[in-house]
């Protein structure tokens, strides 16, 4: 199947794009609201596409622009979306304070699950029976849902650092060993994601860039099942080399994606514009413009998954300012073009979850 390449964000609409010639070849009305976070189902069919209160399914190969399923339930923004592995269900956050498991054939609300705060994202473990969620408290939950309750809860530190850690499962526990802390952006931080190949770390910021840092695989921390769990000594953190930081972007970089292959990159910026870059030469070779507002989210799907095995799992987690004082910073950086992000008024965390093997948590404070 060729590239499906999608970029949405505040101007109400979602784009479809031919990833080499950077022509729009679809354009699909979302008036209800803006839209916070797209998902493309494994299959390929589908595009998730999650805004305020609801999350409306498309078809992709359709021509019909109208959703051919809406989830309703949520009472506040949407902020995350992900597909089971054969799309029989998904799974949303939401500033609601709640984690909702949907039954993508009706529609309804199979089950519920609170943080008592706003949460900013949720994944589903390549297991298919554990949830990572995480809140504007900077908790991490993993859920299991074979018990139908939260297993553990990861409490970050806001130090200003980004910290990964690995999920190790032991039978049938999960272990969570800390790897690393460096420092990747001195403002705020949008969102963390891991190569399919789980050799590349990239970050997206509000200091106009996306940062891209090498994944130690042959670490000594890197623990594998059966292992013994290293000490505290033996846990002393080691920075992720930095390998490159993208600059062209003209305001804040709020979402990015990875090509299957982990050679390529797409960011979506609040300056209207989704960029292509070639990791190898840090460089642009397409620039998606057709936004009328900031394109805030992108999804792509190239293919079958490289083989991997490794599993990453990345949060961001941190303390802001006043709400106030942030709100009127923001527009100070974007504009008119965007609303202000309700999300960054407060602590929060984002989390990425990529294919098997090990997890990685990411705090990171502004």
């Amino acid at each position: 199947m060729s590239v499906i390449l999608c970029t949405a964000g505040y101007d109400h609409t979602i784009r479809f794009w031919e990833a080499l010639s950077g022509i729009c070849s679809r354009t699909i009305p979302h008036p209800d609201s803006q839209v916070n976070r797209l998902c493309i189902s494994p299959d390929k069919r589908y595009l998730a596409a999650a805004g305020h209160h609801t999350v409306k399914l498309y078809d992709i190969k359709s021509t019909n622009p109208n959703a051919i399923l809406t989830f309703e339930g949520h009472t506040s923004n949407v902020t995350g979306v992900a597909f089971h592995c054969e799309s029989k269900w998904l799974v949303t956050s939401s500033e609601d304070g709640t984690v909702k498991i949907w039954d993508t054939r009706s529609g309804n609300v199979q089950r519920n699950y609170t943080h008592g705060v706003p949460v900013n994202d949720v994944v589903i473990h390549p297991n298919q029976g554990e949830l990572i969620s995480c809140d504007r408290g900077g908790n991490v939950r993993i859920w299991d849902l074979g018990e139908n309750k939260c297993s553990h809860q990861l409490i970050p530190e806001d130090d200003g650092n980004v910290y990964v850690w690995k999920m190790v499962m032991r039978g049938d526990l999960t272990s969570i060993i800390p790897v690393c802390k460096f420092l990747a952006h001195h403002t705020y931080i949008t969102r963390v994601l891991l190569s399919p190949d789980v050799r590349h770390l990239a970050t997206c910021s509000a200091d106009h860039t996306s940062r891209i840092w090498s994944v130690d695989l042959s670490s000594p921390h890197n623990v594998q099942p059966g292992d013994a769990l290293p000490s505290a000594a033996e846990r002393d953190p080691a920075a992720f080399p930095l390998e490159t930081t993208l600059h062209g972007h003209q305001r804040w970089v709020w979402d990015c994606a990875f090509s299957a292959d982990s050679a390529y990159l797409v960011t979506a910026c609040s300056d209207h514009y989704a960029r292509l870059w070639e990791l190898g030469s840090q460089s642009i070779i397409r620039q998606y413009n057709g936004h009328h507002r900031g394109a805030g989210e992108v999804a792509v799907d190239a293919g079958e998954d490289p083989d991997a095995d490794e599993i990453a799992a990345a949060a961001a987690v941190g303390n802001a300012a006043a709400g106030h004082d942030i709100e009127e910073k923001m527009f100070d950086q974007i504009g008119e073009t965007w609303a202000p992000r309700s999300e960054m008024l407060t602590r929060y965390a984002q989390l990425v979850l990529n294919e098997k093997g090990n997890a990685a948590l990411t705090p990171e404070f502004f």
